[in-house]
């Protein structure tokens, strides 16, 4: 299997790593900046000897050696500034992704895209009308990195192992994320019935406001570690074909009463992408907050340039 990842800074540098060391295929990591991807790609190589892996990678400053790929991960673009919110990142990155976009769908018609950069939900949608793909060819990384801090956050809470907890986020992978404590359980028990209300509130507003926290932190770019383990895993899930359920950023036509834009919420991923859209039965407190959500997003879909 061929998988590209057009970016090679950290967040595409690492998501290559990850992929290269876990077998899942030769890996071409591409970026604009002369050098950069090769250099990068060297670097990984010359790791392989001491991580006992032949794993194969190539860096290359040309877009075309992306031809007949299997999947395409794009993760080009500007990163946050601290105070900056994702869809001020709007303009800049669409601009970027029509360019990248052009090229996958001449270079790479039959792949499976995967968008990262942000605002990712936006960026998702843009990129489906610049190509023409399937709905089921192209979605976006987004609440898969959501549900893996809200998840770290509730093992730090109550003192229990990470893989023992089930977190499900859905909506906008941004400030409207909503975290869904009633469909999020540690060993098969409710988050709700663990915690009380006032503390179980809190882990949701330190779930959506953690990439902010992030971003403030570091004074220069945004989060990589966690990002990239997101969009590796998604990629294995395709690549093994899998057929697990993740969250990612989805086009909705009637799911959740939902139409005509992208949203985080849980898909089963296989060979083929998004294989099926799962439909929680959602309260109507959680499904008045998802429309809320898609209104806000269809209101910045109107700020996308043609």
């Amino acid at each position: 299997m061929k998988i590209s990842i057009i970016g090679a800074g950290n967040v595409g540098s690492l998501t290559a790593l990850r992929l290269a060391e876990a077998g899942s295929g030769e890996i071409v990591l591409v970026d604009v900046v002369k050098g950069m991807a090769q250099g990068k790609a060297l670097d990984m190589e010359d790791a392989r000897h001491i991580l006992k892996n032949n794993y194969i990678i190539q860096g290359t400053d040309n877009i075309a050696n992306i031809n007949k790929s299997d999947i395409v991960v794009v993760t080009a673009g500007l990163a946050r500034k601290p105070g900056m919110a994702r869809e001020e990142l709007l303009a800049k990155n669409a601009a970027i992704l029509k360019d990248v976009c052009l090229n996958v769908k001449k270079k790479a018609p039959e792949s499976i895209l995967i968008i990262v950069t942000n605002p990712l939900d936006l960026m998702t949608y843009y990129a489906l009308k610049i190509t023409g793909f399937k709905p089921n060819r192209l979605f976006g990384m987004g609440v898969t990195l959501d549900a893996s801090r809200f998840a770290n956050l509730i093992s730090k809470e109550l003192q229990v192992p990470v893989a023992e907890i089930l977190a499900t986020v859905i909506g906008s992978h941004g400030e409207g994320m909503l975290p869904l404590p009633r469909f999020t359980t540690i060993k098969g028990v409710s988050l709700g019935e663990l915690l009380d209300e006032a503390k179980t509130e809190a882990l949701v507003k330190k779930t959506i406001a953690r990439g902010q926290e992030i971003v403030t932190l570091l004074g220069s770019g945004s989060a990589y570690f966690s990002p990239s383990a997101a969009v590796a895993e998604i990629v294995r899930c395709i690549a093994k074909d899998e057929k697990r359920t993740l969250g990612v950023s989805a086009y909705l036509n009637g799911e959740y009463g939902i139409k005509d834009v992208c949203l985080g919420v849980p898909c089963r991923i296989g060979r083929g992408g998004i294989e099926k859209i799962v439909e929680l039965e959602l309260s109507i407190e959680e499904k008045k907050a998802l429309i809320a959500s898609s209104e806000n997003m269809r209101l910045l879909l109107k700020q996308l340039p043609s």
